[in-house]
């Protein structure tokens, strides 16, 4: 047994409605030959008490993971969130370079998410991300970052801070960086340089992958197989469901897939999986990617990730042959379900996306409305 997998042994002992497009039997060996996926009752899953609240873990970063925990925090009560910790620009850059912290900013927007609709919570939400307008030092700097920096400086220690600040806030979860370590994340990107359309260049820093111009073709962290938080390993091992996305495909959802012990815990929890697809391609980081696109090179990243859900609005899904067939090389069902906001942006609605969740958590052993 290796060192890991001792380390992951230690921390785990310490159906789709009819609108569905593709079940979980009859699945078949990827296309890169490998066994196919296991599903969740394969995998030992247990099934859940009647009535009882799901383990739910949602990995990611920004706006992605924040509208996921926005809308998760309505229908269970058992919510951690573990978050990226690659982010190098705006207020969370400046800070990490000044300092030598962990960028806080999608920590920040995490617990902000996790607030609660009553007036002390969205009192404390307001005020964690508001942001200082000045000629000085303190120019876009968010409350919020300040207050975990602080925390950290005075309690030496990152999940302790992070559980007093959602205690503050009322936070309904609780929220934990993916690693201890800052990250830089680097990307192979074709066409980064339009002068030179064809060459494949090194991209670093998070803030520059997400603006890139070119094609991104894969991407790592530095430094290379950095350590998990414990915390966030064992949340994985004891869920019910994980749930990846949505987001930055490349900055705050593959780099999960990128930190050895978390991608150990994410294959072998007997957890189900269920993966929210993004409504629209990101501008620079997925420009023209179609729903399949991000399947793709999600499994590039990850080969042995087994998943049994995607997750995916209707309206921005155009072949749902195409996207079922990429989803069966992950052992999953596809659902589609109208969980965007009715304003035209691209933009999750937390109840709509709560009422999807909440469906796909009860074909699948819970019972309960969703509230």
């Amino acid at each position: 047994m290796t060192r890991r997998s001792l380390r992951l042994d230690r921390l785990r002992r310490g159906g789709i409605d009819g609108r569905g497009i593709d079940g979980p039997g009859g699945r078949p060996a990827d296309a890169r030959g490998a066994r196919p996926a296991k599903p969740a009752e394969a995998r030992g899953a247990k099934p859940r008490r009647r009535g009882a609240q799901p383990k739910v873990v949602a990995l990611g970063g920004g706006m992605g993971l924040s509208a996921s925990l926005a809308a998760l925090r309505r229908i269970t009560g058992d919510l951690t969130a573990v978050v990226t910790v690659a982010d190098d620009g705006g207020s969370s850059g400046r800070l990490r370079d000044e300092l030598g912290v962990l960028p806080p900013g999608d920590l920040r927007k995490a617990l902000a998410a996790l607030c609660g609709d009553d007036e002390w919570g969205q009192t404390w939400a307001r005020v964690i991300q508001h942001r200082f307008q000045s000629q000085g030092e303190l120019h876009e700097h968010a409350v919020g970052n300040l207050l975990i920096v602080a925390l950290w400086e005075q309690l030496g220690d990152h999940v302790q801070a992070l559980d007093l600040v959602g205690r503050l806030l009322g936070a309904h979860g609780r929220v934990l960086p993916m690693s201890a370590v800052p990250l830089e994340l680097q990307a192979l990107v074709k066409g980064h340089d339009p002068d030179r359309p064809e060459a494949v260049d090194t991209v670093r820093g998070q803030a520059t992958v997400a603006l890139t111009p070119g094609e991104v073709q894969s991407v790592h962290l530095v430094p290379h197989d950095p350590p998990a938080v414990p915390e966030a390993v064992a949340a994985v091992l004891d869920a019910d469901w994980v749930v990846l996305g949505p987001g930055s495909w490349f900055s705050s959802v593959i780099p999960h897939l990128l930190v050895p012990e978390l991608l150990d815990a994410l294959t072998e929890t007997k957890a189900r999986r269920v993966l929210p697809l993004n409504l629209a391609p990101q501008p620079g980081e997925t420009e023209g990617f179609s729903p399949q696109r991000h399947l793709e090179v999600l499994g590039r990243h990850a080969p042995k990730l087994a998943l049994d859900v995607v997750l995916a609005d209707e309206a921005a899904v155009p072949d749902r042959e195409i996207l079922a067939d990429a989803a069966k090389r992950f052992g999953a069902a596809v659902e589609l379900a109208p969980v965007a906001r009715t304003d035209g942006t691209p933009r999750h609605d937390p109840e709509l996306l709560a009422a999807a969740y909440d469906r796909i958590f009860r074909m699948h052993g819970r019972i309960g409305p969703w509230r």
